[in-house]
């Protein structure tokens, strides 16, 4: 069992680690802080009874465009709905700041992730080429049009 709340400065440690278990290339506590206090952005967790953080996502809103900057559940928690919950939440979170669209860019080998978008009505819309580092990929750029 899970709930979604409003990521906070004191979830950032956890926040980190998940960042070295997901990503070849993860955001550092210090890049995640700046990242939670800028104006424009808005983040997300999915926490255990406990507390622990199980999956984060974020987004960042300008005008009305939105821009998904990452979502990420631990590895041995996948496939249970955490990444679904977290990115239902960022679709109303622009519903309710009347966004056009959101858009995000993904590895393009990662299938999962693709799948899960597609499954929201997210469409490809573009390729930014070698995006990627480590190892260097392209990404997809999908959008969701509200």
């Amino acid at each position: 069992m899970y709930n979604i709340v409003r990521l906070e400065e004191r979830h950032l440690p956890e926040v980190a680690e998940l960042e070295k278990l997901c990503f070849s290339t993860p955001w550092s506590e210090e890049a995640l802080r700046g990242e939670l206090k800028g104006p424009f952005t808005h983040y997300f967790a999915a926490v255990d009874e406990r507390g622990r953080i199980l999956g984060y996502a974020g987004m960042q809103a300008v005008l009305d465009e939105g821009y998904i900057t990452n979502i990420a559940v631990s590895p041995s928690l996948r496939r249970l709905g955490i990444a679904g919950a977290l990115l239902g939440t960022l679709l109303d979170s622009g519903r309710e700041m009347k966004l056009s669209f959101l858009t995000l860019e993904v590895r393009e080998s990662n299938k999962a992730a693709i799948s899960l978008y597609d499954k929201f009505g997210f469409q490809v819309v573009g390729r930014r080429r070698n995006y990627y580092e480590n190892p260097r990929e392209d990404a997809l750029l999908m959008t969701y049009t509200y």
